[in-house]
């Protein structure tokens, strides 16, 4: 079951990308490469791709809490930076992999972990952590990972941000927040006025469904109204024929085609904006 923050946490039905034994054990040992939606459709291959290419980070926030993630660091430095924002159920193996894809593409990459360590695999305890997390807090580790990555030693003093679900909300709402160079948002909830994007910087690329009934036509025809009262004009907007959640390989909503087209814009779109 899907709704407006995320779908539910049902496995995907479709059949697996084709991957041998021998691939699996070198993938896992860091001697060989596969393409990322047969990393994240695997979980063992998800996990030891965060594992091998990603650390745990911690930077402090000006009202003394922590914010939390986990850094993948591409092998040119100095590098321009991407922040990955997670869906509702708290940061996981396949956001981390995403972020050492990001990585191997050349960027210093922020897998954020909004709720500090905690993670759910039910829609109860997913709204439970979502609920339980402060507006304030959460913008403020937003805004403090922006500030930390721009002013990283390694970085170019550019960032993106980057989040599916929840995460896309949050991705859009950082930008509000603060300026960053480019903003990308799978599925996530855009309902904002255009007093609230006046403050928004950066050029915004946009992925949703037409099969998704909650972050639906109305929902982002009316964002695209707001941005064009506020004077933001550089929006991209694509539809695919595909639910909420087509670009997760775990779900059952899980599109291939889509997906992978989705992807291939969202790394010209960062190159064209960050490189």
């Amino acid at each position: 079951m899907c709704d407006e923050i995320s779908c539910g946490y049902t496995p995907s039905n479709k059949p697996l990308p084709e991957v041998t034994d021998d691939q699996r054990r070198s993938f896992i040992k860091g001697v060989a490469a596969l393409p990322l939606a047969t990393v994240l459709a695997y979980p063992e291959l998800a996990k030891a791709a965060g594992h091998n290419a990603t650390e745990p980070v911690s930077i402090d926030m000006p009202s003394g809490k922590k914010a939390m993630g986990y850094i993948a660091m591409p092998a040119t430095l100095p590098a321009p930076t991407v922040l990955l924002i997670h869906e509702w159920w708290g940061l996981n193996d396949q956001i981390k992999s995403v972020a050492a894809e990001f990585a191997k593409m050349g960027y210093i990459a922020v897998a954020v972990d909004m709720y500090r360590g905690q993670y759910a695999t039910d829609r109860q305890g997913a709204m439970k952590l979502m609920k339980a997390l402060d507006i304030n807090d959460g913008t403020e580790q937003m805004v403090s990972w922006v500030d930390w990555l721009k002013n990283h030693k390694d970085s170019t003093g550019k960032v993106g941000t980057i989040g599916w679900c929840f995460g896309g909300g949050w991705s859009l709402n950082t930008s509000i927040a603060t300026p960053v160079d480019a903003t990308i948002i799978y599925y996530g909830r855009v309902n904002k006025s255009a007093e609230e994007l006046a403050t928004l910087k950066s050029p915004v690329l946009g992925h949703f469904g037409t099969l998704d009934k909650n972050i639906n036509a109305d929902m982002v025809g009316g964002f695209e109204k707001a941005m064009m009262a506020a004077g933001k004009t550089e929006l991209t907007v694509h539809w695919y024929e595909a639910n909420h959640a087509f670009a997760n390989p775990t779900g059952s909503r899980y599109d291939e085609a889509d997906a992978e087209l989705a992807w291939q814009r969202t790394a010209a779109f960062f190159k064209q904006h960050l490189m």
